[in-house]
């Protein structure tokens, strides 16, 4: 796996529907190495501190292969590194494969895989269409968020090199349906 664009957010206030809806999901590549703290990205805005940021949230990567799902439910959407609110969009991210605990060495950072992301209604207000929520929920193509174990720059072309392994947690994709599972009950 390796780090195919870093992106970060500003703090955006979005009109949705006659609700004002304050985000950091627009997030756009950059071209300059980004660095990963204990609780967040410096220079990306997380508007919702209960649900994103934190130890265990500080840094969200998706799969650049994913895109292609959802390009195929979204023609009309333009599809820009970022689009999903990652900090690493990253070439291939298989939560299937990736256990919580799992440990990376990335560009100067160590960071470990901790929780899936669930999709909420901001996710929405980035594609302009509620209907990605249920589309994002049916798949497996959550993300992974990561805790910064040592901080430290990534750049775009930073490899992820696994330097442990932890098969006998589950899975982020495990994770993920026992989530949307709980949820629907």
């Amino acid at each position: 796996m390796k780090i195919i664009s870093t992106n970060l957010g500003e703090r955006k206030e979005i009109d949705w529907k006659g609700e004002l809806i304050t985000t950091g999901i627009f997030k756009y590549a950059v071209d300059k190495p980004i660095f990963l703290d204990t609780e967040d990205v410096k220079g990306d805005s997380i508007c919702d501190r209960e649900n994103h940021g934190g130890i265990l949230q500080a840094v969200y990567g998706y799969s650049l292969k994913h895109y292609d799902y959802f390009k195929k439910l979204h023609p009309n959407v333009n599809f820009e590194n970022g689009i999903f609110g990652e900090n690493l969009t990253i070439d291939d991210l298989e939560e299937t494969k990736i256990h919580s605990g799992d440990t990376f060495k990335v560009g100067e950072t160590i960071l470990e895989a901790t929780v899936q992301r669930d999709p909420c209604i901001k996710l929405g207000v980035r594609f302009n269409d509620m209907k990605i929520l249920k589309q994002f929920w049916n798949s497996t193509f959550c993300g992974v968020y990561f805790k910064v174990i040592q901080t430290g720059f990534v750049k775009s072309g930073d490899k992820f090199i696994q330097i442990k392994s932890c098969p006998e947690n589950p899975t982020i994709a495990d994770l993920y349906v026992a989530q949307r599972i709980a949820k629907e009950m």
